[in-house]
């Protein structure tokens, strides 16, 4: 299966998007992952909640959502533009912020459960031997949930690389910075005779999600076989 020259340009503006999208999200989401696993608080249901709504949203109202707040005469993409003379919607950075609000619920459960299967005792003994708290975690809680936070990662980045409906509203379909393998698809769906390059898309997209469950499954496996040691 040989790939054109512009579908390679897509593979490759696909993974691109998808990596920065899992970079942007992954101090935040190691961050909420913690909060949501060790803080003790009535509120802590509304953060999770709050975390997941992109999950349970159709793709295209939160891409409405993001619109609303980056395009021209929103909040963030207006303060934007006045600061920097540029735009975010119907760019590659907008590509990227869709992908990365769509996955990043995936990395916080991922990163949650996992620190959930740290034993706090350990982290009691690394206090008691006169840590602190962002010391016990960097040196004891986050090497321990290390395998869940890559897990989560890999999800992240599968979940980016499949993203097209707050894509499509956000970003748009512009050849070249915003056409990514699933908006490809859809635009070569309604092109006659264009089947061939559907398969090859559809086949690239395929693999690399697989490539990335089997990574997270491994991963997951051993977070599990680590916190059974524990």
């Amino acid at each position: 299966m040989m790939l054109t020259e512009a579908e390679i340009e897509i593979v490759l503006l696909s993974l691109q998007v998808a990596a920065w999208a899992v970079t942007i999200s992954l101090v935040p989401g190691v961050l909420l992952g913690w909060l949501l696993a060790r803080w003790e608080s009535p509120l802590r249901a509304v953060l999770q909640g709050a975390v997941m709504l992109p999950l349970v949203l159709p793709p295209v109202v939160t891409g409405y959502l993001l619109l609303w707040l980056f395009g021209v005469s929103g909040p963030l993409g207006g303060a934007w533009e006045s600061i920097t003379g540029g735009r975010i919607a119907y760019t590659t950075g907008a590509c990227v912020i869709a992908a990365a609000v769509v996955g990043f619920p995936l990395m916080v459960e991922g990163i949650r459960l996992s620190v959930i299967g740290v034993d706090p005792r350990l982290e009691m003994v690394s206090r008691s031997l006169g840590r602190k708290k962002l010391s016990t975690f960097l040196r004891v809680t986050l090497p321990l949930s290390l395998p869940g936070v890559l897990a989560g990662a890999v999800l992240s980045f599968a979940r980016a690389l499949g993203e097209f409906g707050a894509t499509i509203v956000l970003a748009g379909n512009v050849e070249g910075e915003t056409r990514t393998i699933p908006v490809a698809v859809y635009t070569l769906l309604n092109q006659p005779g264009a089947e061939a390059g559907v398969w090859r898309l559809v086949a690239i997209s395929v693999a690399i999600s697989m490539g990335a469950l089997l990574a997270a499954s491994w991963l997951a496996r051993r977070q599990r076989r680590r916190a059974g040691e524990h």
